[in-house]
């Protein structure tokens, strides 16, 4: 084990306290090393920037299968809408979604990180980094072997350390309306649309505390514009079940990586996961599988090279990253070829419905 660094310092510190920079704490920390973890947000509750949607993969097969019932709702199904707002019901045995409570889930994942023995300090930003002979001078913090950007498609870390950037996003917006209940409840709504969401969607959801509504687009910083929500809920929401005359209680805004993992996501002891290492589906958008999946390996690699002498985690960082392939080409057809009447005279087809539910139900590492 190296013991360059003074023996009260950090083995390991993480900036983000989202679900890629839980997992790899949680992960390094259960393998006995000293886990630090930087987080801007006083609340980890408090300006989200995620829909808190959990595939199947990750509620079954990792630490998120521990999180409350009541923070979480069930969905088996997706209903997806051509831009005329004709429908078709998709389905695949055995398959669910989870909306989640997700405020509600991130102090959760909170307070996981303090029972694992971590060492959270939440109300502190990541602000500079200097690199030495054993690893990094973090300000604030001190002397570490490893630092870990978590910390969102905007990453400091990958800036201060020279690490590749995310170059390609969507931008969302999502309104949370308290209480509200939908007349399909049992659904994700799913709408294509050229007109409000040229390379995306938009969707409905219930969750446990209320309807989830969003939309996002492809986003041109040259030539940017906001998603317009509230033209699109006007022209979806009565058919996608959403009640009338609604306000919304809470809005969510940001950046969505979409061009699949960064090129140079790990390097001299600093490694990027989750948004920041572009670690994101480019044509669902999905990523909190694959982000708690790469942080938890990223983990047990650091702890196993600190620890036991394995091979460095930048390497297995980077071989852990999946690629995306397919949908990385879905992506660039997707921008570059979207029309809306394909949808509306296809929408009942069997090649639509067998891509549909490839990109909803398939395996997420594609």
């Amino acid at each position: 084990m190296d013991n360059a660094t003074p023996a009260s310092a950090p083995d390991v510190i993480v900036v983000g306290a989202s679900f890629a920079g839980a997992a790899c704490a949680i992960a390094a920390a259960q393998r006995g090393l000293r886990v630090c973890v930087l987080e801007r947000k006083h609340d980890p509750g408090e300006k989200l920037r995620t829909t808190g949607i959990i595939v199947k993969e990750a509620a079954e097969r990792t630490l998120l299968n521990r999180i409350p019932a009541r923070m979480t709702r069930r969905i088996e199904q997706v209903r997806l809408y051509a831009p005329s707002l004709r429908q078709v019901a998709l389905a695949a045995p055995g398959y669910y979604f989870l909306t989640t409570d997700t405020p509600a889930v991130m102090r959760w994942l909170a307070g996981q990180l303090r029972a694992h023995g971590v060492d959270l300090r939440l109300g502190s930003p990541f602000t500079a980094a200097e690199r030495d002979a054993h690893g990094w001078q973090v300000n604030g913090v001190g002397a570490t072997r490893y630092l870990v950007g978590a910390d969102g498609a905007r990453s400091r870390v990958a800036r201060r350390c020279g690490l590749g950037e995310v170059r390609q996003f969507l931008y969302g917006v999502e309104y949370e309306f308290p209480g509200a209940t939908l007349a399909r409840p049992e659904a994700l709504h799913c709408f294509i649309s050229k007109r409000y969401a040229p390379g995306y969607i938009g969707w409905i959801a219930q969750s446990p505390t209320g309807v989830q509504a969003g939309l996002a687009l492809r986003h041109d910083p040259s030539s940017a514009r906001m998603p317009d929500i509230d033209g699109f809920l006007l022209r979806v929401g009565q058919a996608g079940g959403l009640p009338r005359h609604l306000r919304p209680g809470h809005t969510r805004a940001g950046l969505i990586p979409c061009s699949g993992p960064v090129f140079d996501m790990a390097r001299d002891r600093a490694i990027l996961v989750g948004d920041a290492a572009g670690i994101v589906s480019p044509v669902t958008a999905g990523g909190i599988h694959s982000a708690w999946e790469h942080g938890w390996t990223v983990g047990r690699a650091i702890a196993a090279h600190l620890r036991d002498g394995g091979p460095p985690p930048e390497q297995v960082a980077i071989d852990a990253a999946p690629r995306f392939r397919a949908k990385r080409a879905l992506r660039w057809a997707y921008d570059r070829l979207q029309f809306d009447w394909p949808f509306d005279l296809l929408l009942h087809s069997p090649p639509l419905r067998w891509a549909a539910e490839q990109v909803y139900f398939h395996k997420r590492a594609v």
